[in-house]
């Protein structure tokens, strides 16, 4: 998928559905290895890295507040069945090793409006301690902006409100992005001008630029300008693609779905 987006996907069965029988027959691992939807769908390999059963008793509303707690580590792992209360949980590797980067969804530059290109321009000192409230920092333009809220930090910041001195750091971002890997994932903020740690920047012929509305589509998968509707603007169409999901994935799980559906029949 052009876009790594790590989310969780779960296909509950009722009991009277013939995938439900077929699944309470079979082997728990045969179905997370081979037989099971998620299996077929994205096929992986078949062996077993890590392995945990367990069983989950009692009433739903006081497991979810009472399962697990205090314990630092989970007990699932990245596969796993549930049925009645008893689990299966495996560790499982794709046996999938292509690559979807990020240059195959991007337009040309003839097809991108000049707001998406980051210019190197000056900025005035108001305007940078607007921005960070630190005079310290050697921050001259707008590619200098983009840099340092990327960057790595360790310093000493001042509560605007309080006033009191504390100690603030965290670690670096890709920038640019990276054209021959999968997109990191796409967030609410995506949109707009101003510089931010979180939104995506490319490097592509001596120019760094934003990535427009049609390229956050591509890497969820949907068709271009789905989300180009009259009066919607182009920060919005970001914030759709921030709240939304690698469509490829769920059409996979659901053509296999259809698939063992129409079998049972």
């Amino acid at each position: 998928m052009p876009q790594k987006r790590k989310r969780i996907y779960i296909l509950a069965y009722h009991k009277s559905t013939s995938i439900y029988k077929k699944m309470a027959k079979e082997s728990h691992q045969d179905w997370l290895l081979k037989t099971g939807i998620h299996a077929k769908a994205f096929p992986v390999k078949n062996e077993i890295i890590s392995l945990r059963l367990g069983e989950i008793s009692g009433h739903p509303s006081i497991e979810s507040e009472e399962f697990n707690l205090g314990e630092k580590i989970s007990p699932f792992f990245n596969s796993g069945i549930c049925i009645d209360g008893k689990f299966t949980s495996i560790k499982t590797k794709p046996k999938e090793s292509k690559i979807f980067p990020l240059k195959n969804v991007l337009l040309s530059d003839e097809e991108i409006a000049s707001e998406y290109f980051i210019d190197d321009t000056p900025l005035e000192k108001e305007i940078v301690k607007k921005q960070i409230d630190r005079e310290s920092i050697a921050i001259k333009s707008t590619l200098d902006m983009w840099k340092y809220l990327k960057g790595r930090k360790n310093e000493e910041r001042t509560n605007k409100t309080l006033g009191f001195k504390y100690k603030y750091a965290e670690g670096s971002m890709s920038y640019p992005d990276s054209l021959d890997k999968p997109s990191r994932t796409i967030i609410t903020g995506e949109g707009g001008k101003s510089p931010s740690r979180f939104k995506h920047v490319i490097f592509k012929n001596g120019k760094h630029r934003r990535l427009t509305p049609i390229e956050l589509e591509r890497l969820n998968m949907f068709p271009d300008n789905h989300t180009s509707l009259e009066g919607i603007t182009a920060a919005k169409r970001a914030f759709f693609m921030g709240n939304a999901l690698v469509i490829g994935i769920v059409e996979r799980l659901g053509l296999e779905l259809n698939k063992q559906i129409n079998e049972s029949l």
